[in-house]
């Protein structure tokens, strides 16, 4: 269903209609902005595998006595 949907003229298209769009200033800006999120996204998924291997049964119990 996919396939060859990113072939380098179909990337070439997508990229000038970026630039008319958003126009050239904003395009650098907008790159940025992407890779950030990307960047986010990749440390907040190794963090909570990281979490979850090193306590899969993180429920904690209230051993309290009560007077």
């Amino acid at each position: 269903m996919f396939e060859g949907l990113f072939q380098p003229m179909h990337l070439l298209v997508i990229f000038f209609i970026a630039l008319l769009v958003f126009g050239p200033k904003k395009l650098p800006e907008l790159g940025k902005g992407i890779g950030e999120g990307i960047r986010a996204l990749k440390e907040g998924m190794k963090d909570s595998t990281s979490e979850q291997t090193k306590s899969p049964n993180s429920e904690t119990k209230n051993t309290d006595l009560k007077s």
